[in-house]
């Protein structure tokens, strides 16, 4: 009784910080804020479009540990242990310059007011609006932590290596539905991925399309060590654009990793895939929905945290 107790006060403790969340929450005290974040978002993927995949994907690995709180922006110092280091972000996270640039933007114009939180959702909103995808309303709100947690980002970001059941599981323990699996696994309808990542999917999977295997195969050596950090794009059709050729990709078992082939492998999220596949309309809105779900993972509001000054480090 008591440990169901303690779950309640969880749960309504994260609907009441989720509460507070409001896609108004600057129209007084920053009104300017959200078009200077889009005009530097939009300004850094036209220099360089796989940069809006890394925001993106900035903001779910931030989600993902201890919340939406911008713990994934906090560079290590000699008394500081970040979460950069940990195994599913060394060498491939990216984008903390442009973060750090729109910070500087949004501070000029409204000093100490808007967090680092919620920069980085609304960029991450705004990236796939510059690639051609849906938009969704940014519930704003968020503060920023003190803290970053290096153990979590080990254990809490889901692999590329894990089968469907561990995905859901992965998912579920941040209050996302199998449905918000499938339809934020369509980011990667964008971005690339590391030979270190995908080689064991390309060579030993039974589940991979013979001929994308050996595509892949030639900018990923079979020999681990060797090539480790050589990309290849995550949708092979369209990679700079956000759409929906991703679940195309995978009706065709050319899914790069092997968590993405997972989604569609005779297992319960099929059907979804075919029809995210077939109606664009239907993963826009969806992947637009479980984007503001993912975003009110465990929002720091109120007096909690603080608006970092500058994004890569604590006031």
């Amino acid at each position: 009784m008591a440990s169901s107790l303690s779950v309640l006060v969880i749960l309504c403790l994260a609907a009441s910080a989720s509460a507070q969340l409001s896609p108004t929450f600057y129209s007084r005290s920053c009104p300017r804020a959200l078009a200077t974040i889009k005009a530097a978002v939009t300004a850094a993927v036209a220099r360089e479009p796989r940069m809006g995949a890394s925001i993106l994907r900035l903001h779910f690995h931030d989600c993902f540990v201890q919340g939406c709180d911008a713990s994934v922006l906090l560079n290590d110092t000699a008394t500081f242990t970040g979460e950069q280091t940990a195994f599913p972000n060394v060498g491939s996270i990216r984008g903390f310059t442009v973060v750090d640039n729109i910070k500087a933007q949004v501070e000029a114009v409204c000093p100490r007011t808007v967090s680092c939180a919620d920069i980085l959702a609304v960029a991450a909103r705004d990236s796939v609006v510059a690639l051609g995808g849906p938009s969704w309303r940014v519930l704003l709100g968020r503060r920023d932590s003190t803290t970053a947690n290096l153990s979590l980002a080990n254990s809490d970001l889901p692999a590329p290596t894990l089968d469907l059941a561990n995905l859901t599981a992965a998912f579920s323990r941040k209050g996302l539905s199998r449905t918000d699996l499938v339809a934020l696994s369509g980011a990667h309808t964008i971005g690339l991925a590391q030979c270190l990542n995908f080689r064991g999917h390309i060579y030993n999977d039974t589940n991979v399309n013979p001929a994308f295997a050996t595509l892949r195969r030639a900018n990923c050596p079979a020999a681990a060590g060797n090539g480790d950090g050589n990309v290849a794009p995550l949708d092979t059709t369209t990679a700079t654009v956000f759409d929906n050729a991703y679940y195309t990709n995978l009706l065709a078992r050319s899914g790069l990793l092997h968590s993405d082939q997972q989604l569609f492998n005779g297992g319960a999220t099929d059907g979804l895939v075919r029809n995210y596949a077939s109606t664009p309309t239907r993963f826009n809105r969806d992947f637009g929905a479980a984007m503001i779900r993912m975003g009110n993972i465990s929002p720091l509001t109120g007096s909690q945290g603080q608006i970092r000054l500058a994004c890569s480090r604590v006031n």
